[in-house]
């Protein structure tokens, strides 16, 4: 890195950015986490739909009953979660509820169009039930990622995206292969996620209300990563407050 004379960064002493830095104005913007809507959504569908494919209740009718409600809490909440969590600039939760708010979306309707007798259900069909598990193939594919990026935030996250990402793997195995038993163990490792996500957003809410940690997640701290380049960042100095 190029520092100058005083050891400061030479980019940080060039005239355009001492002229951003006196002609900037910093207006903040709060806004609460994104994520507490996002994953009472997903744990509010995943939870009723697993129940339902681990054989706890209901019968081949059922999805058709529960499905508005995971459209409405699964896919368009979660969905909107996506997008404010992409304004408040967190890159995984925009893209964790964003294509998962997607997928319920389109979970919902498939199970109109179900309905309505235009397509075939996943049960009754060999060629929907492997077109069906392509679904998951690309869902796993991206929540692995996810849960990757989660480690470097909390325990609680990438276990939640953990076990999405491993019931997800598992469900497009069981569509495609036709083995009801890997379903059950999908519905089930889904299950599980779905409970981890409803503890991970009671946690941010109570957090957020009682302005500390209530429930632990497992925070990391924020760590420098070694020969990092710092950003040109137009901010003031530590003390200096506006005005001065």
């Amino acid at each position: 890195m190029i520092t100058g004379t005083n050891g400061r960064s030479a980019l940080a002493d060039a005239p355009d950015h001492n002229f951003w830095r006196e002609h900037t104005t910093i207006a903040l913007s709060p806004v609460a986490a994104p994520s507490v809507l996002g994953l009472f959504g997903f744990a509010a569908a995943t939870f009723m739909v697993a129940a339902n494919l681990a054989g706890w209740y209901g019968d081949s009718q059922t999805p058709l009953i529960l499905f508005p409600f995971a459209l409405a809490a699964g896919g368009i909440a979660q969905l909107l979660a996506g997008m404010w969590a992409y304004r408040a600039r967190d890159a995984v939760a925009t893209a964790m509820h964003g294509i998962w708010g997607s997928f319920w979306i389109g979970y919902g309707l498939y199970n109109l169009l179900i309905a309505l007798g235009v397509l075939p259900a996943a049960a009754a069909s060999g060629t929907a039930s492997v077109a069906f598990g392509f679904w998951f193939v690309v869902l796993a594919a991206i929540t692995w990622v996810g849960a990757i990026a989660a480690t470097r935030e909390n325990n609680a996250l990438t276990a939640v995206l953990g076990t999405l990402a491993a019931g997800s793997t598992l469900l497009a195995i069981a569509l495609m292969g036709g083995v009801p038993v890997v379903q059950t163990v999908a519905a089930y490792v889904l299950l599980v996620s779905a409970l981890l996500a409803w503890y991970l957003g009671s946690a941010m809410m109570l957090e957020s209300t009682f302005k500390r940690a209530v429930l632990p997640v497992g925070k990391r701290r924020s760590a420098h990563l070694p020969g990092a380049v710092p950003r040109n960042l137009i901010q003031y100095e530590p003390g200096v407050k506006a005005g001065q």
